[in-house]
């Protein structure tokens, strides 16, 4: 490495240890209350709301606007817009309205520009690479029949019914062997119906996005930690699903870290059987804890979890104490398959982008840097089933998120 290039990654990190800054973006604020807390998805909103310079509006760009009596009009459902409400939404906004009248639009509910200069390093010039991308993905999108989505809807909701008969099967049984089997089936298909369901979450408000839930998860959190955090800020820290493993796993390259870190392969093993129970353990916790936080984030759809369980009882005729026990099972295992499959989606390779690494850019094109988060599995992009239970098409995908992995092999 050349001196100038080392002295700048010397100085970035001494930034970063001794002022908590971003080191591949030293000009950017560290991410309020990055550090605090369990590093919920609701906690990540509030430390947003304090970096973005919103004013308690939608800020896109640096425009302000207010969005208030648009909220229940929105065509993707007023769910986006409660939840980003006081942030800084211009990823958000660019990536999910492939539209271009949408910008057109907006500026009916312009209020004032913003105060502050933006807290991202990304742009989006007009003649840069996403926005270039985008008007042709949109002229291609209209040559795309609709009936291109069912094909996921079919498999999504084969898998439901597979998950449904599978754990049923599983309780009812009084065969070792066919008690086994149901037992792993059961796992797996739970497994790719949550990893489907994040098809559908990205997506306007709809019935399957529920299926998320299935395995004891909550769409709304994921809603927040994936789609608005993970997705737009990939391997920064901004991004939660990075974050959110820290002081445990450090998947960002520091320079100092404990001893232990070195050996994360090991804790994952031992931590991904276990995540969607700590997960719902954790958001009981914070119900108890945290003040408003029931009313402000706590929907009826939290419960589906429970309905499996409730469901292996009442139809296979076993014990309540069965069907949780095997429930269990089912889910600890599931929950390993999905954690297992979502480390190796192309995220975690050595040779794409994590927030540590030097850049050549340091307000690059947002499209630009999701291609270098990101790395395409071509193992499976060739099978449509593999495409929407291992999160194929991955670039793609992280380009336009709204889309139907179905449309995505088209662009």
């Amino acid at each position: 490495m050349a001196p100038k290039e080392a002295d700048y990654l010397e100085i970035a990190h001494k930034r970063a240890l001794e002022k908590k800054t971003h080191v591949s973006f030293p000009q950017l604020k560290y991410p309020s209350l990055r550090d605090e807390g369990l590093k919920d998805p609701l906690q990540w909103l509030t430390g947003k709301a304090l970096d973005d310079g919103a004013e308690g509006l939608w800020r896109v760009h640096d425009k302000l606007y207010d969005l208030k009596q648009f909220v229940n009009r929105h065509p993707g459902g007023a769910e986006w817009l409660e939840l980003s409400k006081g942030t800084d939404i211009t990823e958000a906004f660019e990536a999910h309205h492939l539209n271009p009248n949408t910008e057109q639009m907006l500026t009916k509910f312009y209020v004032r520009d913003a105060k502050t200069p933006r807290n991202s390093p990304f742009t989006f010039h007009d003649d840069g690479f996403y926005r270039t991308l985008k008007k042709k993905a949109w002229e291609v999108l209209k040559t795309i029949p609709e009936e291109e989505n069912s094909r996921s809807d079919i498999l999504i909701d084969a898998l439901l019914v597979c998950t449904l008969a599978g754990s049923t099967v599983s309780c009812w049984t009084e065969n070792y062997w066919l008690a086994m089997i149901a037992y792993i089936f059961s796992s797996f298909s739970l497994a790719w119906l949550t990893i489907a369901a994040h098809n559908y979450i990205h997506r306007r408000n709809n019935f399957r996005m529920y299926y998320f839930n299935v395995g004891l998860w909550f769409y709304r959190d994921f809603r927040i930690s994936h789609a608005l955090s993970h997705h737009l800020y990939p391997n920064t820290l901004m991004d939660l699903e990075i974050s959110g493993f820290e002081p445990i796993i450090f998947w960002n390259p520091r320079k100092e870290r404990p001893i232990y870190a070195d050996y994360a392969f090991i804790i994952e093993q031992i931590m991904f059987p276990f995540m969607t129970i700590i997960n719902f353990m954790k958001r009981i916790y914070l119900i108890f804890t945290r003040p408003n936080y029931f009313t402000q984030h706590c929907r009826w759809h939290d419960l589906i979890g429970l309905l499996l369980p409730l469901c292996m009882y009442e139809i296979s005729g076993c014990s309540l104490y069965d069907s949780i026990y095997t429930w269990l099972w089912i889910n600890c295992t599931a929950s390993y398959i999905v954690f297992t499959i979502g480390i190796n989606a192309a995220h975690h390779h050595p040779d794409i982008f994590k927030d540590g690494d030097e850049v050549s850019n340091i307000t690059p094109d947002w499209g630009m840097h999701e291609l270098e988060a990101v790395m395409d599995r071509n193992d499976i992009n060739d099978n449509y089933f593999k495409v929407l239970t291992f999160f194929g098409h991955h670039a793609l995908h992280h380009l336009f998120p709204t889309l139907d992995h179905a449309v995505l092999e088209h662009l």
